[in-house]
Parts: C-alpha cells; structure tokens; sequence
C-alpha cells in the first residue's frame, strides 16, 4: 500500500515511525515524513526552493527540535563540549532556530502577499520604477554569508504593488540558500508574477562570505549579476535608463 497520510494525521497517537510504502522507505519524524511526500510528487527541494505548501500550521517548530539533535551531532563530531563550555550550551537550538526562522526563512514561508492597485486610468503610470532593497542570503555550498543590494527596475502594466512589497519580495527569494545567479532570476521572475509586466530588470551587488571568510580569503571581492527581461533587454534606451537609474541610486545611498 503506498503511504498517502500527512503528519497531522498521525498526531492523535499513530506514530510515524516505521511507516513504509511498497519500496520500502521508511519514516522516523516530520523532516523524513516531508521530504518523502516531496519526493512522491516530483517537487523538487533544492536549497533555495520554497517548501512551504508541504508545511503545517505548527510544523515548523517541531522541525526546529529535529534540526536541533542534528545540530547537536554535528557539534559533537567537531569535538565541541556542549555540556561544560558555556558558549556552547544552547548552540544546537539556536542554530536551529537562526536557520528556519532567519537565513532561510524564504524556504518554509508563502510568498508575501503583495496586494495590487490598478494601473488602467486614463492617465496611468507608464514610466520606469527602480526600487534598492537591500538583502542577506546564504551561499548554498558553504553556508556563507551573502550580502549585498538588489536594484529592481520595472516598467508600469495595468497593476502597481506597493514600495515596500518590491523589497519583501526580493528577501523572501534571498532568505535561503542560493547562488546569486539563481538569485537575480528568482526576483525578477516573482515580480513580474505580483506585478503582471513583462519588462523587469533586477541587478544584484553583493559580497560573499564564501570569497572573504574562507578559499581566496578575498575581502575586496564583489559579484554584479543583471537579469534583464522585456523592453530592458530589447531597448537599448530603457536599458541605458535603468544603469543611470542604479548609478542615482548608488550616488544617494549611504556608504
């Protein structure tokens, strides 16, 4: 018989452990029980994927316990005295927590809700917007630090988001673990979903921990990644606007 229950169904005392479907996969908590179902439906859940529709109301922190006792052999493996050395005590957990609740928050939360206001006036909005957001994310293939702006440039269509909602968005993408590349793409593609206009550019400038804090040991390293779609791609003068746009930006923002 293949497995088809949720976690919450086996809350009320059926417990999950030695569960199997017809190839023998067996479940022992709530991170194997998600990824199992995950796998069963073809999703993928690469680092910088979003998770969020396999997740429950409260599931996040009984994932956090889990994570927690995985941390907890990681630290034992490093040799670390998690008993005696009081800056240990309680890093397990808080890794834990920093991991689901902050660097990559972006993984197990819906997309923000980005309410719209109509654009279709007579005498609309037609020209560019350009928005700073400022992000922090996480290289997935080490873990590092990744911080930097993001410069969203949008031409008006029929539906404005508020200000606030370009930044939301951005960090929503960025608060997991990415590369960069991934990352330019990810924004651009998520406005045009909240702003239904087929001309977006994004441009990122960021520094990653992966260059200054380890290999190269390169503290003056800089990455600039541009996704460009619609007339930003195809006009030179509306690609021309947006660098002018980002170089104002860049003038005006404090250092």
């Amino acid at each position: 018989m293949g497995y088809d229950k949720t976690y919450k169904d086996f809350q009320e005392g059926e417990a999950l452990i030695n569960v199997i479907d017809e190839k023998g996969y067996k479940e022992a908590n709530l991170a194997d029980a998600i990824r199992f179902r995950m796998k069963r439906d073809g999703k993928r859940f690469w680092a910088g994927d979003n998770v969020s529709d396999y997740l429950h109301e409260g599931d996040r922190e009984i994932l956090i316990d889990e994570a927690a006792q995985a941390f907890e052999t990681v630290l034992d493996a490093l040799l670390i005295d998690r008993d005696n050395d009081p800056n240990s005590k309680g890093t397990a957990r808080r890794l834990a927590k920093m991991y689901f609740n902050e660097i990559m928050a972006g993984r197990y939360e819906p997309a923000p809700d980005a309410t719209a206001f109509p654009n279709d006036t007579e005498d609309r909005y037609e020209g560019m917007l350009v928005v700073r957001s400022e992000l922090r994310s996480m290289c997935s293939h080490h873990h590092q630090p990744v911080s930097g702006v993001a410069y969203i440039g949008i031409i008006a269509a029929n539906k404005l988001i508020g200000l606030s909602k370009y930044t939301r968005i951005a960090q929503w993408c960025a608060r997991r673990g990415t590369l960069q590349e991934e990352l330019c793409n990810d924004i651009a593609r998520e406005i045009m979903r909240a702003t239904a206009s087929a001309n977006v550019g994004v441009y990122i400038q960021a520094t990653h921990g992966c260059c200054e804090n380890r290999g190269i040991m390169a503290h003056s390293s800089l990455t600039q990644t541009t996704v460009l779609k619609g007339s930003f791609a195809t006009d030179s003068g509306t690609k021309k606007e947006f660098m002018d746009n980002i170089k104002l930006q860049q003038d005006f923002a404090p250092r």
